[in-house]
C-alpha cells in the first residue's frame, strides 16, 4: 500500500474511533469560587471563564452541552468548576517567572439509583514571556486554557472509567498516567473494591496538606475499611484538638475490635475533655449501630 494511501486510511480510522467514543450531556455546566470574580490577573468575568470551559468540553469531543431545559433521553451531568487560585511564581534555575492557575472539577449526576459525585483536579502554569501587565496577564490566560483541558480530559478519563470493569481498573492501577491511576482508585473505592484499601492507606500516610488528608479518610470510612483503623490512630498523634476529633469519630464509623478498644482508651483517659466526650460519642453510636445491626439478623420476634 503506497503510504499516502496508508496515512488516509489512518487518519479514517482515528475519525472512526472517535466518531465511536461515547459522549455525555451535561447540564448544567457552571463557575463557582471567589477567585474568578473580580480577578485583576485573569481579568476575566466568571461569564468569560465559563464561556473557555464550554469551548474545551466542546473541543475534546466528548461532551454535550445541553440546556436545562432541553427534553432528555440520558441523565446528564451536572458541572461544576472551581478555581481556586491563580498566582505568579519563581522557579529554580529559571529566571522567568510563571503563571499557575489550580482548578477543581466536580461531576454530579442525581436521579437515579444512588447519586453520583467525582472530583478531578488540575494546575496549569505558563511562563510571563513579557514582564508587564499585559504579559502577565496573556500568560494567565494561557495557564487557565491549560488547566481546563487538564480537567476537561480528567472528566473524560472518571467518565469512561464508570464503564470498565473492576479487573479492568485493577490493570488500570498499574498505568504510567498518573491520572488514569488515580480515577481508577476512585473508582474501585466507589465501588468498595478489596484492592483499593492498600492504596487508600498509603495516600493517607503520604498526605501533607488537611484537605488530602479528610478526602481519603472520608473514602477509606465510606469503604469501612478497618485495617485503616491503626493508620488513623498513629496519624492522631501530634494533631491539633479539632482534628484529633474528626479521626476519632471516622474510627468509630469504620468500626471493629480495634476501633472499639482505642474509643474506649480516648473516653477513660484522654488529656482533652473534648476529646474524651468525642470518642465516648463515637463509641454510643458504635454500639447502637452493633445492636442495631443484631436486631436486625435475628428478626422479629426476638428480645435482647
Amino acid at each position: 500500500m503506497k503510504p499516502a494511501l496508508v496515512l488516509a486510511s489512518c487518519v479514517v480510522l482515528l475519525g472512526a474511533c472517535r466518531s465511536q467514543a461515547p459522549r455525555y450531556p451535561v447540564a448544567p455546566v457552571e463557575v463557582s469560587g471567589t477567585t474568578v470574580r473580580d480577578n485583576a490577573l485573569l481579568g476575566l468575568a466568571p461569564e468569560g471563564v465559563a464561556t473557555l470551559f464550554t469551548e474545551a468540553l466542546k473541543s475534546s469531543g466528548r461532551f454535550d452541552p445541553q440546556a436545562e431545559d432541553a427534553p432528555r433521553e440520558v441523565r446528564p451531568w451536572r458541572l461544576t468548576l472551581d478555581v481556586p487560585f491563580t498566582r505568579e511564581v519563581l522557579k529554580d534555575g529559571d529566571p522567568r517567572s510563571f503563571a499557575e492557575v489550580g482548578a477543581s472539577l466536580t461531576l454530579e449526576r442525581f436521579g437515579g439509583d444512588l447519586p453520583q459525585h467525582y472530583e478531578v483536579v488540575g494546575l496549569g502554569e505558563a511562563p510571563v514571556e513579557k514582564d508587564s501587565p499585559a504579559g502577565r496577564q496573556e500568560a494567565m490566560r494561557v495557564a487557565l486554557q491549560s488547566v481546563l483541558r487538564q480537567v476537561t480530559d480528567s472528566a473524560v478519563l472518571q467518565l469512561a472509567a464508570l464503564e470498565r470493569t473492576d479487573d479492568a481498573l485493577v490493570q488500570d492501577l498499574r498505568a504510567d498516567d498518573a491520572r488514569l491511576r488515580d480515577v481508577a482508585l476512585h473508582t474501585l473505592a466507589d465501588r468498595q473494591h478489596p484492592a483499593a484499601a492498600p492504596l487508600l492507606i498509603e495516600q493517607l500516610k503520604d498526605a501533607t496538606d488537611a484537605d488530602s488528608l479528610r478526602k481519603t479518610m472520608g473514602t477509606l470510612v465510606e469503604m469501612k475499611a478497618r485495617t485503616a483503623v491503626p493508620v488513623l490512630i498513629d496519624l492522631a498523634r501530634g494533631k491539633e484538638l479539632g482534628f484529633v476529633q474528626e479521626i476519632v469519630f471516622a474510627v468509630g464509623e469504620i468500626g471493629g475490635p480495634e476501633a472499639e478498644a482505642y474509643l474506649y482508651t480516648v473516653a477513660q483517659g484522654h488529656d482533652a475533655p473534648a476529646v474524651q466526650a468525642a470518642a465516648q460519642q463515637a463509641l454510643d453510636t458504635l454500639y447502637a449501630s452493633r445492636k442495631h445491626t443484631t436486631a436486625e439478623a435475628r428478626g422479629p420476634g426476638h428480645a435482647d
